[in-house]
């Protein structure tokens, strides 16, 4: 990540990528998501590639009920890099959200495919999976 730009530009927070992407994250861990998002959405775009960035984004869009962007955001990191697991989990359950439970089962399975040994991975595959078979 890029650091600090003192040049301030217009429309932009104070601060460089890394401080926006540290406020951001302080923001989330301290129950503001929505806040985290807009400022976590500034360093995505300065940052397209950073992993910790988009992490950080989509965490934040989920937890302020932005599910379908929460699902992209996690989207992107899984075709960085499919085995990411967390990413993996992330995808999932914003599809849930979403109502794709086909797309949430598919990444839910994968998730709990790699890390066996995550309880709450393997119970939110079991929920999308009896969401899907009540469907039908």
């Amino acid at each position: 990540m890029r650091g600090r730009d003192d040049r301030q530009q217009p429309g932009l927070p104070v601060g460089g990528v890394y401080e926006w992407y540290r406020r951001g994250v302080d923001l989330l861990q301290g129950g503001n998501p929505a806040a985290a998002a807009q400022l976590l959405e500034h360093a995505a775009e300065a940052e397209p590639a950073s992993r910790s960035v988009r992490e950080a984004l989509a965490r934040a869009q989920f937890d302020s009920g932005r599910y379908v962007e929460a699902a992209e955001s996690f989207r992107r990191i899984v075709e960085a890099n499919p085995s990411e697991d967390y990413a993996q989990f992330g995808l999932g359950l914003a599809s849930t959200r979403t109502g794709d439970l086909r797309t949430a089962v598919e990444h839910l399975a994968l998730a709990a495919a790699m890390r066996p040994d995550i309880d709450h991975y393997r119970a939110a595959l079991r929920g999308a999976r009896a969401g899907l078979a009540a469907r039908k």
